[in-house]
């Protein structure tokens, strides 16, 4: 009753959201994991794992409806998702263990029914050669299998402790790159503008702060500025496909804006690299007057359009 209960909430929630924004992948992986776990033995051998997977992805539900496209929806699905795939692996850990001790039980009654036999046995031949024979044999079988259950308990015993290791490893390797990439865009907001867009994350130079009027050169006051993004940049993930884009107003010829932006995006492009940022994961694109940003009828809305565009695209390249 209580996981149809969840079901339906997870269902509306789920309608709502659409309504305005499309759920994230790692939202759709954490309710599939979640799911997936309450269905297997988790219920039963960990209900307390299982409630915290629970938990966490109500959490995650609320920021979604909250703010659908948040970092932090993402983050707190993966959190859940985690969450689930711990509670489904105690859980199939607890059923080896559990299997384990029931082998064991039945180990111990037909052992009980051996010895009875042998008794009989013994009884019947009056011989005690038979009598150690058959002893001997006994015990050989009964050390021999306690040592496999022995095994098995110690194989089950460390698949736990490498579950939680690893699962502890993972959770503190995410946390110091959450803190890395909030200290980072704390950095960038103090030099440029940020922007969280399907593409990635946008950060915005003025190309009048940048470069000089009609230069693609870049001036030495930004090179600080630009010292402090690629610094930003090199302290969450250097492997991060970068994209310089850049942009002009709509002054002068099409062509000559074109290869006006094109010549300040690789300006930037070869700055950041001589910052230490790996060439492999640096492009550069002009796009010239075709993509506006305000009205180019004012000297404001032109300044605006005058920009150089850094996109931190999704993902970490491999």
């Amino acid at each position: 009753m209580k996981m149809t209960k969840y079901l339906m909430l997870v269902a509306c929630a789920g309608f709502l959201a659409g309504c305005a924004a499309t759920v994230p992948m790692e939202l759709t992986k954490a309710r599939q994991a979640y799911q997936y776990a309450n269905a297997g033995p988790a219920a039963q051998l960990v209900p307390a794992e299982l409630y915290k997977a629970e938990q966490a992805l109500d959490r995650a539900e609320a920021s979604f409806l909250k703010d659908p496209d948040s970092f932090q929806t993402k983050d707190l699905a993966y959190v859940a998702e985690r969450k689930a795939m711990m509670a489904d692996a105690l859980a199939s850990i607890a059923s080896q263990k559990r299997d384990a001790a029931q082998a064991n039980r039945d180990y111990q009654s037909s052992q009980s029914e051996i010895i009875a036999k042998t008794k009989e046995d013994l009884s019947r031949t009056q011989t005690e050669k038979r009598q150690a024979a058959t002893a001997a044999e006994a015990a050989t079988l009964a050390v021999r299998q306690q040592a496999r259950l022995d095994t098995q308990q110690r194989s089950a015993d460390r698949a736990a402790l490498d579950a939680a290791a690893k699962f502890e490893a993972e959770q503190q390797a995410r946390r110091e790159a959450e803190q890395r990439t909030a200290v980072a865009q704390a950095q960038l907001a103090k030099v440029a503008m940020l922007k969280e867009e399907a593409r990635g994350l946008v950060i915005t130079l003025s190309g009048s702060v940048v470069f000089a009027s009609d230069q693609a050169t870049i001036l030495p006051a930004a090179q600080s500025r630009l010292n402090q993004v690629a610094e930003a940049l090199m302290s969450t993930d250097k492997n991060r496909m970068l994209i310089v884009e850049g942009h002009t107003d709509a002054q002068g010829s099409a062509a000559y804006n074109m290869d006006l932006s094109q010549r300040r995006a690789e300006s930037v492009r070869a700055y950041l690299i001589s910052r230490g940022y790996p060439a492999q994961f640096i492009a550069s694109r002009g796009i010239g007057e075709v993509r506006p940003i305000a009205d180019n009828a004012s000297p404001e809305g032109r300044s605006n359009n005058r920009r150089v565009e850094i996109i931190v695209q999704p993902g970490t390249n491999q």
